[in-house]
């Protein structure tokens, strides 16, 4: 399964693409920003309404999210769904990596944040090579290792992951639909992708055991940035790691390949929530939120921040009015 969910880069450079492999630790991201002055999402920025644990007083629902622009999109979204049910919000986002989010919601700094099922499983067991094959198994999975502090509420359909992409004359010309289809014809082509593409699972290995598809060459780009996208479009490579829900694929015409052998894993869109600030009502409206989430759907949210730099609040807003949400 892709262990992507630190840096997401698109169509454009600025786009942080997510990788479970290449985390900042917890410790050495905290040296930073204090030795850089910078300010700390997870600081209390209010002592009055602060509680015994760091976190918000307790009819207040903290809402963080990770630092990279779908995962703030996403914590929008889910502060608006509460603030319309009636939940006190507060917002604190950019917060960094998994192993500091899982901390702050551990300590009380958050409360809710989103998260991705198959990522969030192969973090707590600490084997990137669990079974994320289905919905299944990766609830089955997380019921085992979620620990009773921490709650997961319904995944929506929509999913960021890996994927290969291939342009519509890529597609035309050799018939492609589905990864399967490359099993033929890989020998002509190149994949451009990730230096670490190489020695993954869910890259290069997988592909060969899996799909019994080996390319011609591959070769080492920017993770599904703009030197990946252009190279795609120029014909340097035929075929390109991108995430699913990267708005440049629309936005290019791009076609997405079918991965029916879910090589690639199961990766959810999820409210991660701690059990104590969960309730009926803060359930049922995240529930009917998630209820609404697709990946076509959030990547067409996700392109009005990153390629036209609406505000987040604003897409936000927009998304909940046009599903009957707020």
């Amino acid at each position: 399964m892709p262990l992507h969910l630190v840096h997401r880069t698109g169509a454009i450079a600025t786009m942080q693409r997510r990788h479970l492999l290449t985390l900042v630790l917890a410790g050495a991201a905290t040296t930073v920003t204090a030795a850089c002055g910078g300010s700390d999402p997870l600081a209390t920025s209010d002592p009055t309404t602060a509680s015994t644990d760091g976190a918000s007083g307790s009819s207040t629902v903290v809402v963080g999210s990770a630092n990279f622009p779908e995962s703030e999109l996403l914590a929008e979204m889910y502060a608006q769904v509460l603030e319309a049910a009636g939940v006190t919000v507060q917002r604190r986002f950019d917060i960094g990596s998994r192993e500091i989010y899982v901390r702050a919601l551990q300590d009380g700094s958050i409360d809710l944040i989103p998260e991705y099922n198959g990522a969030l499983l192969a973090y707590l067991a600490d084997n990137d090579a669990v079974d994320a094959r289905s919905a299944e198994a990766v609830r089955t999975g997380l019921q085992d290792e979620l620990p009773a502090t921490l709650t997961l509420l319904d995944e929506a359909a929509a999913q960021d992951k890996d994927s290969l992409v291939v342009t519509t004359a890529t597609a035309q010309r050799y018939g492609l639909a589905s990864i399967e289809d490359l099993a033929p014809v890989a020998g002509d082509l190149v994949l451009g992708a990730g230096a670490e593409y190489a020695e993954r699972r869910q890259g290069l290995l997988g592909l060969a055991e899996v799909y019994d598809v080996t390319f011609r060459e591959f070769r080492a780009l920017d993770a599904g940035g703009p030197l990946t996208v252009g190279a795609l479009e120029d014909d340097t490579v035929q075929v390109a790691s991108l995430l699913s829900t990267d708005p440049v694929i629309t936005e290019r015409g791009f076609t997405t390949l079918a991965d029916p052998q879910n090589l690639f894993g199961v990766q959810n869109v999820v409210p991660l929530i701690t059990t104590a600030k969960n309730n009926a009502t803060v359930t049922e409206a995240l529930n009917a939120f998630s209820a609404t989430l697709t990946t076509d759907a959030l990547s067409a949210a996700l392109g009005r921040v990153t390629l036209e730099h609406e505000a987040t609040a604003t897409v936000a807003a927009s998304y909940l009015t046009d599903h009957g949400l707020s």
